[in-house]
């Protein structure tokens, strides 16, 4: 089985380790794998390193952008000029703009030969992944709407499955948003290596330390790209209103942990200033040793206007830590049902769920009052760590991962003439293959 993976750009973030992960392992498994990819723009951190540790060699498209542009005419070509050489089986397509420009010249790579006048075309099937979607909260309404119009169409006409990564987001992108139809989704969770977080209350001390931070010290963690969909201001925002309503009233003194970088750093910063938490907030840039830094942690928070399943709570649930997330896309399957009723909910605030605490959107006094109930509640803290430890260890494994993607796979391809053509074609051409990385150029 031969598969085409295309992701927009490798930048810091759940997406860009998922591919790499899958990559690997379907090729452990035997498959043959190619894996494409734009550029990280200026701004936006570099996550190559990941494919690197696990000797995944990508054909990089510089002109794949995340935004619309003339350029998408010419990556759709290099697609298509690729597909031709490498005659995959499965075509799986990451992330909104590698889903549009992947789609389109798989369109034109499917039809685009004398057989499907004859109603053969090229028998190859196409996969595309929500990690999460750019439906609201991204853009403004125009743009949405046409961005809409386009993950419709493409469902529609270019798509064999579509792939979530929950079952909210499935209703989500599905039901609410009408895009494709209900039997061509399958939910497929994402999935860890869970041996890089074992024995974590091993290294719990080593960044505690490195912060110089006190047994009776609440550190509660953000992780994630200093960008406006990640609403870091939320997190600011609660920050204070714990302080001054609470100090002097909290078992432990509160300290806030900003882990990662980009482009809103410098307001971000001023902020901190503003609300008088420059003792309060710590910013620790870039981190690539999660397996550290999660233990390390008491709480853990998500603040995003717009999510798929976030990989930061997956992991910090992996290390047993709480976790406290607006009640976003398919956060709602990680925290579970509520343990609350409503009536207790909407009077606290927030929403205590089998695995952590759920908050609304961009609702600053309910998130500020669900810290608050984590700082005061050391044994909630540790039976909400401990079940999504457990749920984890479940649910998201990689070999799950890899074994869900691969069997997905097969299903697609099980009619054997088909794949017989495609391999056939593939050495037909296999004397005259160049080597992928010009196209880099």
């Amino acid at each position: 089985m031969k598969i085409l993976r295309i992701i927009a750009r490798l930048n810091v973030g759940g997406p860009a380790r998922h591919v790499v992960w899958l990559t690997q392992g379907l090729r452990d498994m035997g498959c043959e794998v190619v894996l494409v990819a734009g550029v990280v723009p200026p701004g936006e951190e570099d996550m190559s390193y990941v494919a690197s540790a696990s000797r995944v060699v990508p054909v990089t498209l510089p002109e794949m952008s995340r935004e619309i542009s003339l350029k998408d005419a010419l990556t759709i070509w290099k697609l298509y000029r690729i597909m031709l050489r490498e005659r995959p089986d499965i075509v799986h397509t990451h992330t909104a703009k590698a889903g549009a420009v992947g789609r389109v010249a798989g369109m034109i790579y499917r039809y685009l030969t004398p057989s499907a006048l004859i109603g053969k075309p090229r028998a190859c099937k196409f996969v595309h992944t929500y990690h999460g979607h750019v439906f609201h909260s991204y853009y403004g309404p125009r743009k949405t709407r046409i961005f809409l119009a386009i993950e419709r169409m493409l469902a529609w006409v270019a798509t064999d499955r579509i792939i979530v990564l929950g079952e909210q987001q499935r209703s989500e992108i599905n039901e609410h948003f009408r895009v494709g139809f209900r039997e061509q989704f399958r939910v497929i969770p994402l999935g860890i290596d869970l041996s890089d977080f074992a024995n974590w209350e091993q290294r719990r001390p080593q960044m505690r330390a490195e912060l110089n931070a006190r047994d009776d010290d609440v550190l509660i963690g953000i992780v994630g790209r200093l960008t406006q969909i990640k609403n870091h201001s939320l997190f600011l925002r609660a920050a204070a209103r714990l302080k001054e309503q609470n100090r002097n009233s909290l078992p432990g003194r509160p300290r806030f942990v900003i882990i990662g970088d980009g482009n809103l750093r410098g307001e971000l910063e001023s902020e901190v200033l503003e609300l008088a938490l420059n003792d309060d907030v710590l910013f620790l840039g870039t981190r690539n040793d999660p397996e550290y830094f999660y233990p390390a942690l008491d709480i853990v928070a998500l603040t995003s206007l717009n999510e798929g399943t976030p990989l930061t709570l997956i992991e910090a649930m992996a290390n047993a830590r709480p976790v406290i997330s607006t009640a976003v896309g398919g956060v709602v399957d990680l925290l579970g049902r509520p343990e609350t009723n409503a009536a207790t909910a909407a009077d606290a605030g927030f929403i205590v769920c089998e695995r952590g605490i759920s908050v609304r959107s961009n609702d600053t006094e309910g998130f500020g009052k669900g810290l608050e109930f984590l700082i005061e509640n050391e044994i909630t803290r540790r039976r909400l760590g401990e079940r999504g430890r457990i749920f984890v260890e479940q649910q998201y494994s990689k070999d799950r991962l890899i074994s869900d993607t691969n069997a997905l796979y097969e299903g697609l391809i099980e009619a054997r003439p088909a794949v017989a053509d495609n391999q056939n074609e593939r050495r037909h051409v296999a004397e005259e293959k160049p080597d992928l990385q010009k196209f880099s150029a």
